[in-house]
C-alpha cells in the first residue's frame, strides 16, 4: 500500500467552470487538460460490514480501463490515507487484490458470498497537472452525482492531490484558489455521502471517528492529524444544524470542543497571532451555538421530568411552552450562523492553519518541540494535567460555582486528550477504568454547571427587565425547579470526589 495525500474543497456549481479556467491556474499547468467519464461503483455487504470496520471497495470503470481500489479510514482524519489500486477485468471486486490492506482481516468465503454494489458516483473529471515551488500537484475537477438506489445527489468538488513535493504548496494552491472562487472545505468523501444517501442520513449527525496515532509520529504530525479529525467531526455536521437537528447541533458543539481542546493542549507548540485569530472564530461559533444545546437541555433534561412528577402543576406547563419557544429560535439562530459565509471561511482557515499555519514553520525551541515524538510529549501532557485535576478535585467543597465550572473545562480537555493519545498506548483495560472514572467526574461536574446556569436563568426570569405574559406562572414553576436541583448539589458534589478519588488511586495507561 502507499500514502495518498489530498485535500478535498467543494464548489457551488456555479463557480466549477470557472475554477477550472483561472488564467494563473492554467500558467502553472505541465500540459493540456484531460476529460473524462468516471462511473465508481462501491461494494458492501447488506448489513454494511465493511463502513462499519472503516474501510471502502470500489470499482471505478473509466473507458475501458477498470480499477478496483482499496482505502482505510484515514486513520482519524489526517490528510494521508492507506491506498490499493489494480487493475481488473471484472465488474467484480477481486479479494485476492486485498492482502497489506485494512480489508484483508475481513476477507472470508462468506464476505465474497455477500458483497453486493451500494452504491455508485458517476463522475465527469477534469485533471490538469500543475508545478508549484516545485512540487507536482494533480488537480481533478469533479462535476456528477452520488446515487444510491432512487435517490441521487450532485457532487461539485475540486481535490488536490500531491504527486511529489511539500504539503504547504498544497495548502498555497487552496488559498489561491480561495481567492478567486468560493471555495469551502470538504468534510465528507465521497464514500461518506454514498453511505449517507444509502441508509437515509443525509441530514443526520455525525459522530467523531477514532483517531489513530503512530508511536513514532512527531508531535506536530500527530497535531494536524488530531485536528483534521476534529474539524471534519464539526464540519460533517453542517447538514444536520441546517436542518435544526437537536443531536447535530451538540455534535458540531462537540467538534468544535475537541478541536479548541486540542489546541488548549498542543499549547507549547501552537502560537502566533494567526492561532489567537482562529480561537477567536470558533469562540464566536461556539457562541452562535451555545444557546440553542442550553435550551434544549433545560427542555429536555429537566422541565420534561419535572411535569412528569407533577402533573397537576399548570405552571410547569406555561415555563415549558415558553422554554420551547426560545429553543425554537435559538436552533433557528445556530441554523442561520451555519448558513452564513463566515461558518465556511473559518472552516477552511481552520483546515489550512491545521496543516500549514505559523506554528508549522516557528523555529528555536518549538521546532524541538514540534519534532518531538508524540508517544512522549502524550505522556507528558497528561500526566500535567492529571496532577492538576486531582489537585483541584480534593479541594471541591471549597470551590465556588466559577472554579467548580474551570474545573470542568480541564476534565473535559484532559478527557478529550486522553481519547486522541489512546492508540498510542497498549493499556486497554486500565484506559477503561481511567475512562469511567473521568466521565463519572465530568458528568457529576456538568450537573453541577448545569445547577448554576438554571440557577441564573431562574432568577432572570423572577426578576426581568421587562415584565413578559404569564411571569407569575414562569416565575414559580422555574423557582419548582431551581429549587429541586440545589436539593441535589451536595450528592453530586460528594459524586464528583469520589471520582476524583479513583483517578488519583488509578494506575495512569500512558
Amino acid at each position: 500500500m502507499k500514502d495518498e495525500v489530498e485535500l478535498k474543497l467543494t464548489v457551488p456549481p456555479a463557480s466549477a467552470h470557472k475554477a477550472e479556467r483561472l488564467p494563473w491556474l492554467r500558467k502553472l499547468a505541465k500540459g493540456s487538460i484531460s476529460r473524462s467519464e468516471i462511473s465508481s461503483t462501491y461494494f458492501d455487504t447488506k448489513k454494511l460490514k465493511l463502513r462499519r470496520h472503516g474501510v471502502t471497495l470500489r470499482v471505478r470503470k473509466a473507458g475501458s480501463k477498470r480499477i478496483q481500489t482499496i482505502k482505510g479510514d484515514g486513520a482519524g482524519g489526517g490528510l494521508a490515507r492507506g491506498e490499493r489500486e489494480d487493475d481488473i477485468k471484472s465488474a467484480q471486486p477481486q479479494l485476492k487484490h486485498a492482502k497489506g490492506t485494512p480489508l484483508a482481516p475481513l476477507v472470508t468465503k462468506k464476505l465474497k458470498r455477500k458483497l453486493r454494489p451500494v452504491f455508485r458516483t458517476d463522475i465527469r473529471r477534469s485533471v490538469l497537472d500543475v508545478q508549484l515551488n516545485g512540487s507536482k500537484i494533480e488537480l481533478a475537477f469533479d462535476r456528477g452525482k452520488v446515487v444510491a438506489g432512487r435517490s441521487s445527489e450532485p457532487i461539485h468538488e475540486i481535490e488536490l492531490e500531491l504527486k511529489d513535493g511539500s504539503t504547504e504548496d498544497i495548502v498555497e494552491l487552496a488559498r489561491r484558489l480561495r481567492a478567486n472562487v468560493p471555495v469551502s472545505f470538504g468534510a465528507r468523501t465521497k464514500p461518506e455521502r454514498g453511505y449517507a444517501l444509502k441508509t437515509g442520513e443525509v441530514d443526520a449527525p455525525v459522530h467523531a471517528t477514532p483517531i489513530l496515532l503512530k508511536p513514532d509520529q512527531s508531535a506536530g504530525s500527530a497535531f494536524t492529524q488530531i485536528g483534521l479529525s476534529c474539524l471534519q467531526h464539526l464540519a460533517a455536521n453542517e447538514r444536520a444544524v441546517l436542518a435544526r437537528d437537536a443531536e447535530g447541533v451538540h455534535q458540531m458543539r462537540v467538534g468544535l470542543r475537541r478541536l479548541r481542546a486540542a489546541i488548549s493542549l498542543f499549547g507549547d507548540i501552537v502560537t502566533g497571532r494567526d492561532a489567537e485569530a482562529l480561537k477567536d472564530e470558533l469562540k464566536w461559533l461556539t457562541e452562535e451555538l451555545g444557546p440553542a444545546r442550553d435550551l434544549d437541555v433545560l427542555a429536555k433534561e429537566a422541565i420534561a421530568p419535572l411535569r412528569e412528577t407533577n402533573p397537576e402543576t399548570s405552571e410547569i406547563a406555561v415555563l415549558g411552552k415558553d422554554v420551547e419557544r426560545k429553543r425554537r429560535n435559538e436552533f433557528t439562530r445556530a441554523s442561520d450562523a451555519v448558513a452564513d459565509r463566515r461558518f465556511r471561511e473559518v472552516v477552511l482557515r481552520a483546515a489550512l492553519w491545521l496543516l500549514d499555519g505559523a506554528w508549522s514553520q516557528a523555529k528555536g525551541n518549538a521546532a524541538g518541540r514540534r519534532s518531538k515524538s508524540i508517544t512522549a510529549l502524550a505522556a507528558d501532557i497528561l500526566d500535567r494535567r492529571a496532577r492538576k485535576i486531582i489537585k483541584k478535585t480534593k479541594r471541591l467543597q471549597e470551590l465556588d460555582a466559577l472554579h467548580r465550572h474551570k474545573l470542568r473545562i480541564a476534565v473535559k480537555k484532559f478527557r478529550y486528550g486522553c481519547e486522541f493519545f489512546e492508540s498510542l498506548f497498549e493499556q486497554a483495560k486500565a484506559h477503561k477504568r481511567y475512562e469511567r472514572a473521568l466521565k463519572e467526574l465530568q458528568d457529576a461536574l456538568g450537573k453541577l454547571n448545569d445547577i448554576e446556569v438554571h440557577s441564573r436563568r431562574g432568577h432572570r426570569v423572577a426578576n426581568p427587565r421587562k415584565r413578559e405574559r404569564q411571569q407569575s406562572q414562569k416565575a414559580y414553576a422555574m423557582g419548582l425547579l431551581t429549587g429541586q436541583e440545589q436539593a441535589k448539589r451536595g450528592e453530586l458534589i460528594t459524586r464528583a470526589i469520589r471520582a476524583g478519588c479513583r483517578i488519583a488511586d488509578a494506575r495512569p495507561f500512558w
